[in-house]
């Protein structure tokens, strides 16, 4: 397994010279002029397992953050026009695609749905829709068939021409793109259920891999279809922590439903319970985070630092 050591040197890659470093408070008066739209009821419901997220979190970074990314909408729609206008054709603006990723744990999930949320109340940008890489997982029966099944979430796992397949749709203009359903219940592909996408304003698309480059120098990368790109870091111990967090989370709710694939860990005792989620973590999530998830930060637009209680501190924002 990588050492601790080589995961903060995989943290250290971004240089200084290509991101603007926005610290909390300055990045929070960005929004002093914004009306919070969302709730604290809302705000709840949009949260998961383990994230604080709450009214000041939401004001002082999301809320300027979904205004930032409805200004690139925006501009790049605009582009879009002038471009054909240039060309002397009908106008065929496309939805604006914004990438988030990050590590198991580290809370991208609950960010692409609160930014779904927010940047839909902006007028620019009504029509907002997600689509999480989950649904791009090899069904559970091709990954046993691959003998691949201990390594679902690394790269190797995911359909990753359907999913540059169906990105491809989204940005050419095709009046819809469908994407597979994943199943967190079952852990596992439902055959026949989809998500279907038809030209919204904003895509946002949420996953671990989104930002890996193409497997080989003539093939597409997922990232070459984003116009944004958002990755979430943070410092792998405390990803261990919020990891284990919401696994025992899990033990106690959705664990212990009779339907969940994760039913046999239910009755497991919390101390077995944190032993079996850091086997999980240090013999899977860890190695694939430090492989393949961190050395993708640099790839993003923008990058937002957690610190140790999940609230962000740090903002990142790509130069050039």
């Amino acid at each position: 397994m990588p050492s601790d050591a080589a995961a903060l040197d995989a943290r250290e890659q971004l240089n200084p010279q290509l991101y603007r470093e926005i610290l909390r408070p300055e990045w929070a008066r960005l929004a002093a002029d914004m009306r919070q739209p969302l709730t604290e009821t809302e705000i709840v419901s949009l949260r998961g397992l383990g994230d604080r997220l709450d009214l000041d979190e939401v004001r002082e970074v999301y809320l300027p953050l979904s205004r930032l990314l409805s200004l690139y909408a925006g501009a790049t729609r605009r582009i879009g026009a002038d471009t054909s206008a240039f060309l002397q054709e009908n106008d065929s603006t496309t939805p604006f695609v914004v990438g988030v990723a990050g590590s198991v744990a580290v809370g991208k999930s609950t960010i692409a749905r609160l930014l779904r949320e927010l940047m839909s109340r902006w007028p620019d940008t009504p029509r907002v829709e997600l689509v999480t890489t989950d649904g791009f997982l090899y069904p559970n029966a091709e990954l046993e068939r691959r003998g691949i099944m201990h390594r679902k979430g690394f790269p190797e796992s995911y359909d990753r021409r359907a999913l540059v397949q169906f990105l491809t749709d989204v940005k050419s203009g095709a009046p819809e793109a469908r994407a597979p359903f994943y199943s967190h219940m079952k852990y596992d592909i439902v055959p026949d259920a989809v998500i279907t996408v038809r030209r919204p304003d904003v895509v946002i698309v949420e996953g671990l891999n989104v930002l890996q480059p193409p497997p080989s120098p003539n093939e597409v990368a997922v990232s070459d279809l984003f116009d944004f790109s958002i990755y979430v870091d943070a410092d792998p111990e405390h990803i261990t922590q919020w990891f284990v967090d919401r696994f025992l989370a899990l033990k106690h709710g959705a664990f212990a439903d009779p339907g969940s694939f994760f039913n046999v860990f239910s009755d497991l005792t919390d101390e077995t319970a944190v032993e079996t989620a850091l086997g999980f973590w240090n013999e899977i999530n860890l190695p694939n985070l430090i492989e393949n998830v961190l050395p993708t930060k640099h790839r993003a637009t923008l990058v937002l630092q957690k610190a140790a209680n999940h609230a962000v501190d740090r903002v990142l924002l790509r130069k050039v």
